[in-house]
């Protein structure tokens, strides 16, 4: 999709206006006839914040994705198993619901697949209704009726934080998936070009010792290629990798981040223990530590494994900590494969 930022003007710009204020987020009338101005993007931020999305004021395909998403509540339309799924709020309820009444939906990430496909027609044959899997009117009243509870933790969720805790594996043979993120080229500022070479680099050389300490590394990406976020998820899954790492330079960063998927309900435990390993492992080289978080971007949302988005500044400080130094990019990918050991170990120390 064309990427929608400040400055920009036109009928994109105001149909995204028009979501925003749909959904309580406020532009100012005297931008509201498409023009990308101080209090859309304000209000494009608010949005980002609130989805669990990276707050750039920028409507790029995660954004954009998730605004057109928030617009369904449960009820608007018919929801069934289709190619490609649906996708929406009302998917994500409808998953939330299954899920505190005890019908395992899977992963509440607002995507009907054949998961919460079988948990509805798990919960149609308890109630003694036609068994179709057709999401309408009658199946959401009849959830409704039912008043789940929904403030506890989803099935997917208790049952990832106990395969986590049964770990107990090794980098050997492991099929890892090796992601670097890559922008809309033609549409990239130099930063987020060098970011996206630099992030591959990164990838490459994670591949290499991963696969000497006798694991399975898959690319997600290579030179010269730029696969959506969906189609590297994809690929992922296809492999049945047991862990994903994707990597994601900008200049918004002095030290080192991790994120792992999670919106304002719910998010991967797997994913987060990962994180804390890896975050740990970075800052023991020195970079400054800025944290992790829930991230709901598509490459962790749509990856079926345990995965986490490893964020780090594009400069290179001049003390050497940074991922344009080869000695420094040695050390850093040797920490990452150091942590994803210790996941896959079971490790917490």
């Amino acid at each position: 999709m064309r990427i929608i930022r400040s400055g920009d003007r036109g009928e994109a710009v105001r149909d995204v206006q028009h979501r925003l204020t749909e959904l309580g987020h406020r532009v100012d009338p005297a931008e509201l006839e498409g023009e990308f101005g101080v209090s859309t993007e304000e209000a494009v931020r608010s949005f980002q914040q609130a989805r669990r999305l990276p707050v750039d004021g920028i409507v790029g395909a995660d954004t954009w994705n998730q605004l057109v998403e928030a617009g369904y509540r449960l009820g608007d339309r018919t929801l069934y198993l289709r190619s490609p799924a649906f996708r929406g709020d009302d998917v994500r309820a409808l998953q939330r619901m299954l899920n505190a009444l005890g019908f395992d939906a899977g992963k509440e990430d607002g995507i009907l697949g054949r998961h919460t496909a079988d948990a509805v027609m798990e919960f149609q044959r308890n109630l003694g209704d036609k068994v179709d899997g057709i999401v309408g009117l009658d199946t959401v009243r009849a959830l409704e009726r039912m008043r789940p509870i929904l403030g506890g933790p989803g099935l997917a969720v208790v049952r990832e934080e106990e395969a986590v805790r049964a770990m107990g594996a090794s980098l050997e043979g492991a099929t890892i998936a090796v992601d670097a993120t890559s922008p809309e080229l033609d549409q990239a500022t130099l930063v987020e070009a060098r970011g996206a070479d630099l992030a591959l680099t990164l990838a490459v050389d994670l591949a290499t010792t991963l696969a000497s300490r006798g694991a399975s590394p898959v690319l997600l990406r290579r030179a010269n290629e730029a696969p959506g976020a969906s189609d590297r998820a994809d690929t992922a899954n296809a492999v049945e990798a047991v862990v994903c790492v994707s990597f994601h330079l900008t200049d918004a960063h002095a030290g080192a981040a991790c994120a792992y998927w999670g919106t304002a309900t719910t998010h991967s435990p797997g994913g987060r223990r990962l994180a804390e390993l890896i975050q740990a492992e970075l800052t023991r080289l020195g970079l400054p530590d800025a944290g992790i978080r829930p991230l709901a971007v598509a490459l962790l949302r749509e990856t079926r494994m345990p995965a986490v988005r490893i964020e780090a500044g594009v400069a290179t400080p001049g003390d050497g900590l940074g991922v344009g130094d080869e000695d420094f990019r040695r050390g850093f990918t040797e920490a990452v494969a150091d942590a994803l050991g210790r996941f896959l170990s079971g490790s917490v120390a």
